[in-house]
């Protein structure tokens, strides 16, 4: 507990360094200085040596300084500037925000790495008798599984690691609660958090003759919502669609005697713009307008005016994005339309002022539990079923920035009155991959997932000078690879990557599907190559995955593609630790094959030196 205690204080040296330094340095000599590099000819010229920081973290690897420094960075505790003696010269600084982390150490309050305490699976006598009981119907799965299936507990949790059956387990436990234990069907709900996951569940119980209502958080509500519409309304509503957002954009727009073209060239920089279309623009300023209005809506935080704190240089686009949800707001209630997050908030509402009206279900189950917000776990609580079986895995956290709070989980672990049940057993894997995810998580503490079968050892680290010889090999590579195209994905951070080496299949007759978050469910047919943000893949598996851009800059990302997210700060979690989850799940779509590439000097630091022992590294 002391050792994992000294590692989340080890940021703490770098500010102490900084405050302690007599003068500014730069990245090369601040890690030096921590690392107690004597080869350093500034170290010996200042006699840095004598200082009492020096060498405070000669433990770590050059990789595990620079991401503290970066990290510290991202969150504003330390800042680069130019030198006083050459303006091409970056140096370090610390910041207030950085003295004040000195006095009152709170920056890694909301890493898992800080809440999560590993709770291991107890089968005991009586759960194995149980299970005997139940040998047929339990098939081939495994212990853990076995016992989460038929836990007569009113409150289960099952932290499911990738790859673990989690959905094998959820429509077992739908079946045996109807075939085995009796449990009328239309007193189950099922709750998953994509249409995809939703419609694979009702195809597996529809083979199952299990009737049991399987719904999305928002199909859930939406039903309830048109059902009661006059009530709850007195009028009709919809959902808005495309076109009615980019009305409401518009007039946003003409209230405030701005165009459209403005606008986006005041929203988006000129690199920002850089290879996208006017279409492209204008979908990704919509959205992000959006976002923001959905992100206040998701968390039931009131609107106010986030351009007050922003930079001089920023609160025009704050101001602007800010004046142009606040006239959304109204706008969209007037209309008769609502997003998406109303579903739920309208629901709550009516819910709590008519509680006869709630739907009585005795079970009720949950899917990616790691991805709830404060609107979707009062939902759950106003529905006060006996019984809840709750799947999430920490790791695979990563949607924070819509409002999602890993700590649901983390804090429904810590509940007495919670069975924990951990599912380590990877089935997606080979051993060789499972090892090298366990290893890029390792700083969040959690348990190692266990592989299922050994297979051959396919990772491999690829270097390129440029991005354009990058995406000319990993296209080569698909042209000659023996894995069915259907069976092989290409994973980037940023839909500018997914543009570019979209181009460059097109130029090779490479047939693709794209898949980001404005086209979250396309789906590769025979033949076709499946080209996807991270973000759009999650729950999904491939033969052969290939991970373009495994840079510095791109894991943790530092395109800002949705400025507003970074101007408004609303983000209330670690960046950093959910940027390194969403690596994590990157490479454990691989079921064999997984290739890594980069262009120019330096890799992500989020590829440790542990994680390079079991990597083939090929520079090109």
């Amino acid at each position: 507990m002391e050792e994992i205690f000294e590692q989340e204080k080890e940021y703490l040296f770098v500010l102490k360094a900084l405050n302690e330094l007599p003068f500014p340095v730069g990245r090369k000599l601040l890690g030096d200085f921590l690392m107690g590099d004597m080869t350093n000819k500034s170290i010996l010229k200042n006699n840095l040596y004598d200082l009492h920081n020096f060498s405070e973290l000669r433990h770590l690897s050059p990789g595990k300084i620079e991401g503290l420094i970066e990290e510290l960075s991202r969150k504003g505790l330390i800042e680069y500037s130019s030198s006083t003696y050459n303006k091409f010269i970056k140096v370090l600084g610390i910041t207030r925000k950085g003295e004040d982390e000195l006095i009152n150490p709170t920056m890694n309050e909301k890493k898992i790495s800080s809440n999560y305490e590993e709770v291991e699976t107890k089968i005991t006598s009586e759960d194995l008798e149980k299970i005997k009981d139940y040998d047929d119907f339990l098939g081939n799965l495994n212990l853990e599984q076995r016992k989460a299936v038929v836990s007569n507990h009113n409150k289960i949790l099952c932290i499911a690691g990738a790859g673990s059956g989690k959905t094998t387990v959820l429509t077992k436990r739908v079946e045996f609660l109807v075939k085995e234990k009796n449990v009328a069907p239309e007193k189950i709900l099922a709750i998953t958090f994509t249409r995809k996951a939703r419609t694979e569940m009702k195809e597996r119980l529809k083979i199952l003759e299990v009737p049991v209502k399987i719904e999305t958080f928002n199909s859930f509500c939406e039903k309830i919502l048109i059902r009661n519409s006059d009530e709850i309304y007195g009028r009709k509503f919809r959902v808005a669609n495309y076109q009615d957002r980019l009305l409401a954009i518009s007039e946003a727009l003409m209230s405030l005697n701005v165009s459209l073209e403005d606008a986006i060239m005041d929203y988006f920089s000129e690199s920002q713009r850089k290879n996208k279309s006017g279409y492209q623009l204008q979908n990704m300023f919509m959205n992000d307008c959006f976002s923001v209005l959905e992100f206040y809506k998701a968390t039931r935080k009131k609107l106010e005016d986030f351009s007050k704190g922003v930079k001089p240089k920023d609160f025009l686009n704050a101001k602007r994005i800010y004046e142009i949800v606040q006239f959304l707001e109204i706008y969209m209630r007037e209309k008769g339309l609502r997003t998406y997050s109303d579903q739920i908030n309208d629901i709550l509402d009516y819910f709590k002022g008519k509680k006869e009206v709630i739907p009585e279900f005795t079970h009720v189950l949950v899917d990616e539990y790691q991805d709830v917000n404060s609107s979707q776990v009062e939902l759950l609580d106003l529905l006060d079923s006996k019984n809840y079986f709750f799947v999430g895995d920490p790791r695979q956290s990563i949607f924070g920035w819509r409002g999602s709070q890993v700590n649901y989980i983390l804090d429904l672990m810590k509940k007495e009155s919670v069975e924990v049940i951990n599912l380590k057993k990877n089935y997606r894997s080979n051993s060789h991959l499972v090892q090298l995810m366990n290893e890029s998580i390792r700083e969040l503490k959690m348990g190692d997932l266990e592989s299922n079968f050994e297979g051959v050892k396919q990772i491999s680290l690829c270097n390129f000078g440029d991005e354009r010889v990058e995406f000319d090999f990993v296209s080569k590579k698909i042209l000659l690879s023996t894995v069915p195209r259907k069976d092989i994905f290409i994973l980037a951070r940023t839909n500018r990557q997914l543009s570019e080496i979209s181009l460059e299949l097109h130029k090779k007759r490479i047939p693709h599907v794209l898949r980001n978050d404005e086209h979250k469910s396309a789906e590769a047919k025979e033949g076709e190559v499946t080209l996807a943000t991270i973000h759009s893949i999650k729950g999904l598996e491939s033969e052969e995955v290939y991970v373009l851009g495994c840079t510095k800059n791109n894991f943790p990302s530092r395109a800002v593609e949705n400025p507003i997210m970074e101007l408004i700060k609303m983000y209330e979690y670690d960046q950093e630790e959910e940027e390194r989850r969403l690596f994590y799940v990157a490479i454990s779509r691989a079921k064999n094959k997984l290739i890594m590439t980069y262009s120019g000097k330096d890799h992500t630091y989020f590829i440790t030196d542990k994680m390079k022992e079991l990597i083939t590294e090929v520079n090109y």
